[in-house]
Formats: structure tokens, C-alpha cells, sequence
């Protein structure tokens, strides 16, 4: 893959073996995904609450969404880093899902998931999760290739960002002790 050309100030047009596609930088606020959905009983466990799995799989599903409206490519889970489960869902309850890139690099990406959970009666929302996805965006052949640039403008974003970095840092060398097991 190499670059064809600067489009504008944004946007770099690359060609790949397999497709053509353009780069183009993006802001946190255009990857902003929600999802929503009741819990249903094939989705919990015997006391009647989701299953933990079950809300680990909205979440990479609601993490992938958004980065895909940011890279426009195909995506692979590469890490989840930082999930926590504060408060259990209940059956009859809707489980809410928001989702947004915090950081991008060369050829993955972060994405900050955070979960709620709302009484179907009352309107009582409540965070329940939130977890730190990485995504590593690949072409056809599962190359990895360039993601574009995330354009951050407020210092809520250029924090998420820096905090994004340090998890990066921790994850990576983690990574490393891992292969030299």
C-alpha cells in the first residue's frame, strides 16, 4: 500500500492491492455510536441479570461500529483493556451502549465503550460498565493498513487522548511480556 496523493488537508488517498480507498481525518464526535436493546431471558444467567459474556460481546460490537465510522475498513479486536462491571442488569431492563473513539495511530485505534442500564419504568439510568477497546483496521488480505488521523479539538478529547496513550504504552508492554513467555 502507498500513498497516491494528498487530497486536502485532511485526507490522503491510498491504494491497496485489493481496494482504493480514502483517508480522511475525523472527529471524535463523528464516531459516536449508540445502541440500545432489552434484556431478554436468553440473554441472562439464573438470577435474572445479563450475562457478563453477553455484555462483552455489545460491547465489541458497539466498539467496532464506531471505529468503523472512523476508518471505514475492516477491523480486527485486537485488546480490551480496563473492563469493569459495576452494577448488574436485570431481565426486562434495556442495557444502553455508547461508544467513541479516543485515539488513533498508525494502523489501530481506541474506542472508550460505556454501559447503562435503564428501568424500563422508571427511567433510572445507571453505568453498569466501561471498557477500552483496540482495534487494528486491515485490508482483504488482513494487512494492516493506515487508519485516519483523529482530529481533537477540546481538552476533554485531547485528555481522553493522552490518557489513551498511556494505556497504549501499559498494553504493548504487556504485550511483550506475554511473547517472551
Amino acid at each position: 500500500m502507498h500513498a497516491v496523493g494528498p487530497v486536502d488537508s485532511h485526507t490522503v488517498e491510498l491504494a491497496a492491492p485489493t481496494y482504493n480507498r480514502r483517508v480522511t481525518a475525523k472527529r471524535p464526535s463523528e464516531t459516536a455510536t449508540e445502541m440500545v436493546q432489552v434484556v431478554l431471558p436468553n440473554d441472562a444467567n439464573p438470577l435474572g441479570y445479563i450475562l457478563g459474556g453477553t455484555v462483552m460481546h455489545l460491547i465489541d460490537i458497539a466498539g467496532a461500529i464506531a471505529c468503523h465510522r472512523h476508518t471505514r475498513s475492516l477491523l480486527v479486536t485486537a485488546a480490551v483493556d480496563g473492563l469493569q462491571f459495576l452494577h448488574p442488569i436485570k431481565v426486562g431492563d434495556l442495557i444502553i451502549l455508547h461508544a467513541q473513539v479516543t485515539a488513533a495511530w498508525s494502523t489501530s485505534l481506541e474506542v472508550a465503550v460505556e454501559v447503562f442500564s435503564e428501568e424500563i419504568l422508571t427511567g433510572v439510568r445507571k453505568m453498569t460498565s466501561r471498557a477500552y477497546l483496540t482495534f487494528v483496521a486491515i485490508d482483504l488480505e488482513g494487512r494492516r493498513i493506515p487508519v485516519p488521523e483523529l482530529i481533537l479539538e477540546t481538552e476533554e478529547e485531547k485528555r481522553r487522548a493522552a490518557e489513551a496513550q498511556v494505556r497504549r504504552t501499559e498494553r504493548l508492554a504487556a504485550r511483550k511480556a506475554l511473547e517472551t513467555r
